[in-house]
């Protein structure tokens, strides 16, 4: 049994009174690792993070969903993690992201809009000179979105 969706369903159950809050990603790992990752429309408190971390982990324990040793982590992304949902995207409205599609191009640039299907940047293409362009990028061509972080 796949223990990622029961995770994801003990989540969501903890977080339902929390619409500023959203899970992320659950993975599972060999070595008995197993991350949830949530993010919030303002941020996540450690306190958020211990509260579904102590929820998830009694849930599991009580129900007897593992039967190897597991080691639970509950955190935000952090700042080299993808974006991978669409709450994450209109988060990051503003920021300077950079965009991987399935055909090997890269887009960086600022993130101008996102909807269910496409994200806006205006930017440049890699390696391309033509500045301040806006792209318009069909969620379904891209396979990675990083927020690029300027040190100036």
């Amino acid at each position: 049994m796949k223990i990622e969706p029961r995770v994801s369903e003990l989540v969501e159950e903890k977080i339902a009174d929390r619409p500023d809050l959203f899970l992320v990603d659950v993975k599972m790992h060999l070595d008995g690792k197993l991350i949830v990752l949530i993010d919030g429309d303002k941020g996540v408190a450690i306190e958020d993070c211990a509260a579904i971390s102590r929820y998830v982990g009694y849930m599991l324990e009580e129900n007897n969903y593992i039967e190897h040793a597991y080691n639970l982590e509950v955190s935000s992304p952090g700042i080299d993690t993808p974006l991978k949902q669409l709450r994450q995207y209109r988060k990051n409205i503003g920021r300077i992201i950079s965009i991987k599609t399935i055909d090997g191009k890269t887009a960086e640039g600022t993130l101008i809009e996102a909807s269910e299907f496409e994200v806006r940047i205006k930017g440049k293409e890699k390696g391309r000179k033509i500045e301040a362009e806006t792209v318009l990028i069909p969620f379904e061509q891209i396979t990675e979105t990083r927020v690029l972080i300027s040190f100036k």
